[in-house]
């Protein structure tokens, strides 16, 4: 099969969806990897890094697009991708599908088969999201760290605080893998932390792994809107498998919040669990809504390429090795392949994906 890597064109978008020793052991799986020029530069792989290790070097998207049977990548297809995109050909890639109508039509009028890494379930787990949520998680209590300081719009705080000044109170809205890394993080720093998740026993397990500056606390819509009166933080790291973002916070609720709060919203790739949250880029990543500070970067990771690359492809290359090995009929039909497949063949094959936006759903394994 030839694979093809194209350049990610999203704005700043650094990373690239494969590094050398990934397109080795495709290569040495007897594929042929086409890789345009510059791909991986914003993540610091050179072009004689890829062709080291049995990459072929091509000038264009249109070219890797055009010779490829497979397309592995980071984010989603943007609109000047939309025509470049064959009937039957393979994408791998995140697709957050239940965020956009606009890309759920548009793979599904074009005929590819979209296997999304954020849907792929082996061992009751997302291997494949795990290690961008455990960046974006770290990474949220960073920026959040940042927008809280004055120049930046914030309450003037310090997360920590210093002896003799109460910490910031940062509070996490899901206790998956981003609000476990953002709690760390913010717990590392000496804040008043707060967690609230709606599953007990997930609870449990971390009161038993927590510092005690974190609070476990069970989530409701009461005790979030009693929460965020005391909050200089809040983190949404809600993730609903496939689905759109639960709304945990509404615009109403923003008015009861402290002037120059921050909100960092991590779900805005799945639509954001607070109501006013709409994607920014990183060049511009904040806005203003009823006094509090808004971060809604959709490519947090693109930020910190190097890392977040070579964290994704040690996780995503063997399952793009055993998808271009399987093809996509076979792949649909596997157990944990198939729980990636959100688009066949012009079919929505996502249960949350065809609920999101009121469409028919078909079985992965009746497409093909």
């Amino acid at each position: 099969m030839i694979i093809g890597v194209p350049k990610e064109i999203k704005a700043q978008e650094n990373r690239v969806g494969a590094v050398p020793a990934m397109v080795m052991e495709l290569v040495g799986g007897g594929h042929k990897v086409l890789v345009q020029k510059t791909a991986g530069l914003g993540a610091g792989v050179t072009d004689e890094a890829f062709q080291r290790a049995g990459g072929t070097m091509v000038d264009s998207a249109a070219e890797v697009y055009g010779q490829a049977d497979m397309i592995v990548k980071v984010k989603e297809p943007l609109p000047a991708e939309y025509p470049l995109i064959k009937k039957g050909q393979l994408l791998f890639t995140y697709f957050h599908f239940a965020a956009s109508r606009e890309l759920t039509d548009a793979m599904l009028k074009s005929g590819a088969h979209c296997f999304a890494y954020e849907t792929l379930i082996h061992k009751g787990t997302l291997p494949l999201l795990t290690p961008m949520s455990e960046v974006a998680g770290r990474m949220a209590v960073q920026v959040g760290a940042v927008c809280l300081e004055k120049h930046h719009g914030g309450r003037g705080i310090l997360v920590g605080g210093i002896p003799g000044v109460e910490p910031a109170t940062v509070l996490i809205l899901g206790g998956g893998v981003v609000g476990t890394n953002a709690a760390k993080m913010a717990a590392g720093l000496g804040a008043d932390v707060r967690l609230m998740d709606i599953d007990l026993d997930r609870l449990r397990y971390l009161s038993d792994v927590m510092p005690a500056n974190v609070t476990l606390l069970h989530s409701s819509p009461i005790a979030i809107r009693e929460q965020i009166l005391h909050a200089d933080l809040v983190i949404g790291a809600v993730l609903v498998q496939g689905a759109r973002a639960p709304r945990l916070i509404r615009k109403d609720d923003l008015k009861t919040m402290k002037e120059g709060a921050v909100i960092v919203d991590v779900a805005v790739d799945q639509g954001g669990c607070i109501e006013t949250c709409k994607p920014t880029t990183h060049a511009d990543p904040t806005y203003v809504v009823d006094g509090v500070l808004h971060y809604c970067v959709a490519n947090m990771p693109g930020a910190v390429p190097r890392t977040s690359t070579f964290g994704l492809t040690n996780a995503t290359g063997p399952w793009a090795k055993r998808l271009a090995g399987m093809g996509a009929k076979a792949a649909a039909a596997d157990p944990v392949l198939g729980t990636a497949a959100n688009v066949l063949a012009g079919a929505c094959t996502h249960q949350g994906v065809a609920e999101a936006f009121g469409i028919p759903y078909r079985a992965p394994g009746s497409v093909l």
